[in-house]
């Protein structure tokens, strides 16, 4: 497959997942909203619902560095990584993102922020230790791919829903713990549709928080093949990148200061050793191999 059919057919599936998860998200709001039987909580929620977005939105970059434990990279000690990523900018035709490092050995490196203009890339100091220039470039082309590609935009609104899609959730079974829903649509009788309407909402409120999980993680999924391509046209090296998936590959080091909600920003999977239920469903990442394999006949 050539670099535009890749980046087309990666667009493609990442443009289904999106849709498949904003239908999750409004049918579930549409149950909401029936079984309660008053909308006298529709604004409240939705008010509720619009600061949170808007909170999370414009502080992403400062709670996923916080969360990360990154500091700015003073120009100076990192002074390397500062040209390389001042090299990428300029083959992006990017505005230079700010660069935080993580004091750990493990290998990895990671994008944030809401856009070009307000980006951030953050890589270990396992990176600038460990991996050659040719392959350290290759990282900070795939990060600024995803910044190019406005990759750090989707996956801010990814989590953005799935943490509403959990507040939606909790707060319908929280309902119905209280009995609120019974006792709002009393009025209207409970015949088959009431208790179907129930049953449906019941099934929705317990199943949606692990289909907005998985369908965030398949778009993390289908974003990194597609941060690959785009490195190799920032680079024109492959194999600079290759080399440095392939060290990754084989460093058993987790990353101390990585968790389950940043895990799929970073490069590889940063939870080393972990062993997941329906695996291909829930890994933050495509098979390494297939990237490098990927990488190699580019």
């Amino acid at each position: 497959m050539s670099f535009y059919e890749q980046v087309s057919a990666n667009r493609r599936m990442t443009f289904f997942l999106f849709v498949v998860f904003f239908f999750l998200i409004i049918a579930l709001g549409f149950v909401v909203s029936f079984l309660m039987g008053s909308y006298f909580f529709v604004p409240l929620f939705g008010i509720i619902a619009v600061v949170y977005i808007l909170v999370s939105y414009y502080n992403s970059d400062k709670l996923i560095t916080s969360l990360s434990r990154a500091k700015p990279a003073d120009k100076q000690e990192f002074k390397q990584l500062h040209n390389i990523v001042e090299e990428m900018s300029i083959a992006a035709g990017l505005p230079k993102p700010k660069v935080f490092i993580i004091r750990d050995s493990a290998i990895n490196a990671f994008a944030t922020g809401r856009g070009p203009q307000h980006a951030v890339i953050c890589v270990t100091t396992g990176c600038l230790s460990r991996l050659n220039r040719a392959e350290l470039t290759g990282v900070v082309g795939h990060e600024m791919s995803h910044i190019r590609n406005y990759d750090i935009r989707l996956m801010t609104m990814a989590v953005i829903l799935v943490g509403l899609a959990v507040l939606l959730s909790d707060f319908l079974l929280r309902m119905f713990l209280w009995g609120g829903l019974a006792r709002g649509r009393s009025r209207d009788g409970t015949g088959w549709i009431m208790l179907a309407a129930i049953g449906v909402g019941l099934l929705l409120a317990i199943l949606t928080p692990f289909i907005a999980q998985i369908i965030k993680l398949a778009i993390s999924r289908q974003r990194e093949y597609l941060a690959d391509a785009s490195a190799v046209q920032l680079t024109r090296y492959p194999q600079g990148l290759a080399g440095a998936l392939e060290k990754i590959k084989n460093d058993k080091e987790p990353l101390e200061s990585a968790n389950k909600a940043t895990a799929h920003l970073y490069i590889a999977n940063p939870l080393k050793g972990q062993k997941l239920w329906m695996k291909g469903l829930f890994a933050s990442h495509p098979p390494i191999d297939e990237r490098i394999s990927r990488l190699r006949e580019m």
